[in-house]
């Protein structure tokens, strides 16, 4: 094991400050088209204000990992008076409910920090968020990374295909000599 250091990007949410103008939907919706901006589904956004219009509750939720079965977690929680549930923390697209799956295929959908777009600073639901609800956050950590050789041959063999095998050694060469002087 290897400790590396890695960036980890994640997005905070005040939830008291949401009002549920729902903008991150309808962005993250249109990000996601295809064409990317061609069309406004909010069922299709890897974020989904889960709101409680009668106690004034409005809570933007992340789209997260699949999970194949349903929780068994139905613990209700107040907080600052408002009430939730486990549901409404959960970020995992599952069976119990239909957020975070494609309407048209069912498949399950995961929020990709718009990270297909490398010209953005920042993802788009924060970019549009009207009340500063979402920030966005970069943070360097060291984490224990185990190194897999067939991770290495695996990367190696992609490189000799895309550049070359003569180039890719002479990079390595250049790079290993560079480490010792």
């Amino acid at each position: 094991m290897a400790k590396i250091k890695k960036i980890v990007k994640s997005i905070k949410v005040d939830a008291d400050k949401c009002n549920g103008c729902r903008a991150c939907e309808i962005i993250c919706s249109t990000f996601h088209a295809t064409p990317k901006y061609s069309s406004v589904n909010p069922a299709r956004a890897r974020i989904q204000v889960i709101s409680h219009r009668l106690k004034n509750i409005w809570l933007p939720v992340f789209a997260g990992e699949y999970a194949p079965a349903e929780c068994m977690g139905r613990n209700k929680y107040v907080i600052d008076g408002k009430e939730y549930d486990d549901c409404a923390f959960c970020r995992a697209s599952c069976p119990s409910r239909d957020f975070f799956k494609e309407p048209d295929s069912g498949l399950p959908l995961k929020c990709d920090m718009c990270q297909d777009d490398s010209s953005l600073s920042k993802p788009k639901c924060v970019e549009k968020c009207l009340n500063n609800v979402l920030t966005y956050e970069e943070k360097e950590e060291e984490v224990e990374e185990e190194v897999r050789l067939e991770d290495v041959q695996m990367g190696l063999e992609f490189m000799i295909d895309k550049y070359g095998f003569q180039n890719v050694l002479d990079t390595v060469s250049r790079i290993a000599v560079s480490k010792r002087g």
